[in-house]
């Protein structure tokens, strides 16, 4: 499940995976702007997160991890969505992960710095859905999930199993709870990747030219 928690729409997609065939199940949004009283706003979102959960029973959760820009105070009440949301999921005992916004843009397009329509366009390609132009939240949740299927099915990742971290802004990072020795499981797991580098054969006359090169460079 891919959630893009708002303030007034919190968009959402889920996606099923059977080895390498993905195909969306279902793609919506959450209108909030309707209520006026931001803490029944949040009380809404943890109950249809929560709903939408029980219905379609994923097995993770992935999310839009918080921006940082100028407006304190929306960076504030969107951090509360957010918070609500990944609440909703962990309640029902499912893992979470969260990426950054240009993260998710250049998992699906290539390009951080895309638009909302060219994220809801690559989508219609990838996956065969449709969706309403003017209804983009729902694509980005679909993106979200998108973007956690393509970064938890790479190499270093699979290479890692169940030991994966996940991390504030960049969701799965190529670490295990141990830190950098998941790179060694992926060498280990995969030894042909592996380059050695190549060593240069230096004899005792080699060493006394280059000696005596420096010294020639280095006199007055």
């Amino acid at each position: 499940m891919g959630i893009d928690p708002g303030t007034n729409t919190a968009g959402y997609g889920f996606l099923e995976v059977q080895g390498r065939s993905v195909r969306c199940l279902v793609l919506g949004d959450i209108a909030l702007h309707a209520l006026k009283d931001p803490y029944r706003k949040l009380r809404h979102l943890f109950d249809r997160v929560g709903a939408l959960i029980e219905m379609y029973h994923p097995d993770e959760v992935a999310l839009e991890s918080p921006f940082f820009g100028e407006n304190v105070q929306s960076m504030l009440k969107l951090g509360r969505a957010q918070g609500v949301a990944m609440a909703a999921a962990l309640t029902h005992d499912l893992p979470v992960f969260e990426y950054a916004p240009r993260r998710i843009k250049q998992a699906i397009t290539g390009r951080g710095s895309a638009s909302k329509e060219q994220v809801a366009a690559l989508l219609k390609s990838m996956l065969h859905v449709e969706y309403d132009i003017r209804r983009l939240d729902a694509t980005d949740g679909l993106a979200v999930a998108m973007c956690h299927y393509f970064l938890s099915s790479a190499p270093i990742n699979e290479a890692c199993g169940g030991e994966r971290k996940k991390a504030l802004g960049g969701g799965l990072k190529a670490t295990s709870r141990q830190g950098s020795s998941s790179w060694e499981s992926f060498v280990n797991a995969n030894p042909d990747r592996l380059v050695q580098p190549e060593k240069t054969k230096r004899t005792a006359g080699n060493l006394e030219n280059k000696s005596k090169q420096t010294i020639q460079k280095i006199k007055p």
